[in-house]
């Protein structure tokens, strides 16, 4: 760990020097001007004892340089007791905490100590949570993107906007970059701007001085202050008025909040993280969103995919359902059938994860044994998907007789295969066919195509699938019954 002392005491500096215990840790000092600011620009700080005389060098704020070049970085502030109240901004501003001088190196120590310990926490917290994550997000390329991108600025201040439709788990995702940042002990506050009267909006963010409003009968806290030091997610950024947007415009560029009826302004230590559902750049042309604000709140823009396109999310997202909603319930469930989870991989989810869980939920309060199946499921999933899965074994001929590797088929000629025997077995009913092996009958048609099994146009008519004049339905590969099995 390197640690800097940012003072203008040489016999306080020659003390640490001589006198420094602490193993694996590198002291850097200075006396302030620009060294002093290349220094804590190169980042890699994990503490910091920051005298009271240098919390502004050339008019750039140290302690904000501090904590943006240096995520997670523990700052401590020095001070004199004519100077206790500087210290005191400070912490409110983000600082750790301070010391009154004289201070000996025992006591800077053991602070270093403890900074040492936090950051050693945190990165094998983080390390565990990114595994997690990696298997609960997937690995498609694009949430592999995403989590990269997420575990690069979770540990910045910078603001972040997540876009993406409903259900697609854009709170859980702030919540992600939350953990995995230097704010992890502190509050993480949401809210959704939609959902608060346009007329208390602004007290609820910003807080309220009693008597500014009928029925303000105390002082009240803001959103800001409750997620001091922490994050402030705010969902459906774009249901914002106008005027609310200059005010959180106004926070961004000066990190000051003013409570509805008050006259003074208070600095408060919160990162922003905003969502929508919308197209914030038509809102833009239509006058409805401020542009700078759009570019002050996109620093980062995540785009969340549809659960549709990142299928390889499901399993863990099952088993995350099922654990916490056994838990709750205080059930014995440790899986999943295998004709229910197929189902569930094949579904297109148009309420993304939040339906999702919502099936979960109801499988878990009906499921009676150890194992979730296809009848606790909701009626309306099973019905959408043709009926239950049929599952195959190969057939005779499909199974090589010696240990040949030249003699094995590939998934997608099993799959063949197996779809030209159903349609054998069903006397080419597509129909009962796609209900027999658990997919829709647009699904089977495009199976159809892939394999060359049948005549396009007639398989699609046969399988009431309607195709528009001049054009071909999306031949995008989906999950099949062989490879969900």
């Amino acid at each position: 760990m390197k640690i800097f002392i940012l003072d203008n005491d040489p016999e306080l500096k020659k003390q640490v020097f001589d006198n420094w215990s602490i193993p694996n840790t590198e002291i850097m000092e200075s006396s302030g001007g620009q060294n002093a600011i290349k220094l804590l620009s190169q980042g890699g700080i994990g503490a910091m004892f920051l005298s009271t005389d240098f919390l502004t060098i050339d008019n750039l704020d140290i302690l904000d340089l501090a904590k943006e070049s240096n995520p997670g970085i523990d700052v401590f502030i020095l001070a004199n007791v004519r100077d206790t109240h500087k210290a005191e901004a400070a912490v409110q501003r983000g600082a750790h905490s301070f010391l009154i001088k004289p201070v000996n190196v025992k006591l800077l120590e053991s602070l270093a100590n403890k900074a040492l310990n936090h950051s050693l926490t945190r990165k094998n917290v983080r390390a565990l949570e990114e595994r997690y994550l990696e298997d609960l997000l997937g690995v498609s390329p694009a949430m592999k993107k995403i989590l990269k991108t997420v575990t690069k600025v979770a540990p910045t201040n910078s603001t972040i906007l997540i876009s993406g439709e409903s259900g697609t788990g854009k709170e859980f995702m702030a919540n992600i970059i939350h953990r995995l940042s230097s704010r992890a002990d502190e509050s993480f506050v949401a809210v959704n701007c939609g959902a608060i009267p346009e007329s208390l909006v602004e007290s609820e963010l910003f807080g309220s001085r009693k008597g500014s409003y009928t029925g303000s009968v105390a002082d009240r806290k803001g959103l800001f202050e409750m997620a001091d030091k922490g994050t402030l997610f705010l969902d459906e950024i774009g249901e914002l008025s106008l005027q609310t947007q200059v005010k959180l415009l106004r926070f961004l560029q000066e990190k000051e909040i003013r409570r509805v009826g008050d006259n003074e302004n208070k600095y408060v230590d919160v990162r922003v993280i905003a969502a929508t559902n919308k197209d914030l750049h038509k809102a833009i042309a239509n006058g409805s969103f401020r542009e700078d604000l759009y570019y002050r709140l996109s620093i980062f823009h995540m785009t969340l995919p549809p659960l549709r396109d990142r299928r390889s999310s499901i399993p863990g997202l099952i088993r995350t359902f099922v654990k916490k909603y056994a838990t709750e319930n205080k059930k014995e469930i440790h899986g999943m059938a295998k004709a229910a989870e197929a189902l569930l991989m094949n579904y297109d989810y148009p309420g993304n994860i939040r339906q999702l869980e919502n099936i979960i939920e109801h499988a878990v309060a009906l499921c009676e044994g150890e194992n979730i199946v296809l009848e606790d499921l909701p009626e309306y999933l099973v019905k959408a998907q043709g009926g239950p899965v049929l599952y195959a074994l190969p057939r005779s001929e499909d199974v090589p007789s010696d240990n040949n590797p030249a003699s094995l088929l590939t998934l997608a000629e099993l799959e063949k295969n197996y779809i030209r025997k159903a349609l054998e077995i069903c006397h080419k009913n597509h129909t009962e066919t796609a209900r027999r092996l658990g997919i829709s009958r647009s699904t089977l048609w495009r199976k159809l195509k892939e394999h060359g099994l049948e005549d396009g146009q007639a398989a699609a008519t046969a399988s009431g699938v309607p195709i528009a004049p001049d054009s071909a339905p999306s031949t995008a590969p989906e999950t099949s019954p062989a490879s969900a099995g």
